[in-house]
């Protein structure tokens, strides 16, 4: 297999080694200034990655192509963000992949937007709409700055009166209040696809689920995503002081007619227990 080059306007991380972090575009030409000395952007191009360079003042930096854990990690923020576990476990869920049209509502500062636009190109739609113009142009700066605005076509536009699309594969809400926008959702969705939303209270979970019923979602399932870090140091191996715990409630579902499928399979379950005399959790 033919080893990957650093290209011209590839999106770079520049790791020091006490642990300083530089993400940039790699421009002909250009600089990156760090407090440690000055790297030439033409250093790296045309070379391997995973390669130390050193600056004028000879102090090394380690030359990475950047995950989208990386990508997310250096997002300019003025809101919260979606965090990266829940974001990743979003994906999977909404089975974002190549050649998918999905649409989001509310843009925020593009955390999700990045990984989604990553996650459906080539050939896919990422079609993200906020109501905010500042927020608007935060997310598409942050796209603009790791080379991905060209691939996400962002709508300043308020969803009550629906999307634009229709037959999209996935939706996801990260909007106040999304229970007021589930029939949105299903209008825009084709037969099977994916609806997926995050809220911070079970105020809003039990809403959602009190109203979603009124509507063609079926399969639904509502979660939430703890991580937990680990010190790496064999002689001292043992979990981190903190963790990531909550951050919000994931509740995802399917398009369809949900007289199809029971949605409560664990009642059901625990009639057929008690019928059998056998005591449930």
């Amino acid at each position: 297999m033919t080893e990957r080059l650093v290209q011209p306007y590839d999106t770079a991380l520049f790791i020091s080694r006490d642990h300083k972090r530089f993400l940039v575009r790699l421009t002909p030409g250009e600089t990156l200034h760090t407090h440690r000395g000055t790297i030439p952007h033409d250093e790296c191009i045309g070379g391997a990655w995973g390669r130390e360079l050193r600056t004028h003042l000879n102090y090394p930096f380690l030359l990475l192509d950047p995950s989208t854990a990386d990508l997310i990690q250096d997002i300019k923020r003025t809101t919260q963000i979606i965090y990266p576990k829940d974001i990743g476990y979003i994906l999977i869920k909404l089975n974002i992949q190549p050649g998918v049209t999905v649409l989001e509502a509310g843009s925020g500062s593009g955390a999700l937007t990045l990984a989604l636009a990553r996650a459906a190109l080539p050939g896919g739609r990422v079609i993200s709409y906020e109501v905010r113009p500042d927020m608007q142009n935060l997310a598409r700066k942050n796209l603009d700055r790791v080379g991905l605005l060209d691939r996400v076509e962002f709508k300043l536009k308020d969803i009550t009166q629906g999307f634009d699309e229709t037959g999209a594969d996935a939706v996801f809400l990260d909007v106040p209040e999304p229970s007021n926008f589930l029939g949105v959702a299903a209008a825009a969705l084709r037969s099977g696809g994916y609806f997926g939303t995050l809220v911070p209270t079970t105020n809003q979970i039990v809403r959602l689920l009190d109203r979603i019923r009124a509507f063609p979602f079926g399969l639904i399932q509502v979660e939430e995503l703890l991580l937990r870090g680990y010190k790496t140091v064999a002689e001292r191996f043992r979990p981190m002081d903190r963790m990531v715990a909550h951050t919000g409630y994931l509740l995802f579902a399917r398009k369809f007619e949900r007289a199809i499928i029971d949605d409560e399979p664990e009642r059901e379950g625990a009639a057929e227990l008690a019928a059998n005399g056998e005591e449930t959790a």
